[in-house]
């Protein structure tokens, strides 16, 4: 009996896990990629990168020895300032 109730809780546990995992788009840049991506354009350092609701990901980085905030689009378009 106890095995069942164990399994049973186990099982729950399981599907409310799986229900929270969001589905990540072929096409979405994940972290690493877009740190890659501002690399390759001349930027280093990149830290604090978060990515916002709007799928856009925003950095910190230097380029040129100048500390700049950076925003890339998924599109793919990069924003310093």
């Amino acid at each position: 009996m106890t095995r069942i109730v164990l399994a049973s809780i186990l099982m729950a546990l399981a599907g409310s896990a799986a229900a929270q995992t969001k589905a990540n788009p072929a096409n979405a840049p994940g972290s690493a990629d877009t740190k890659v991506r501002l690399q390759a354009l001349g930027y280093k350092d990149v830290h604090d990168l978060r990515r916002g609701p709007d799928g856009q990901w925003t950095a910190k980085a230097t380029r040129d020895n100048v500390a700049k905030s950076v925003t890339a689009s998924p599109n793919g378009s990069v924003i310093a300032r």
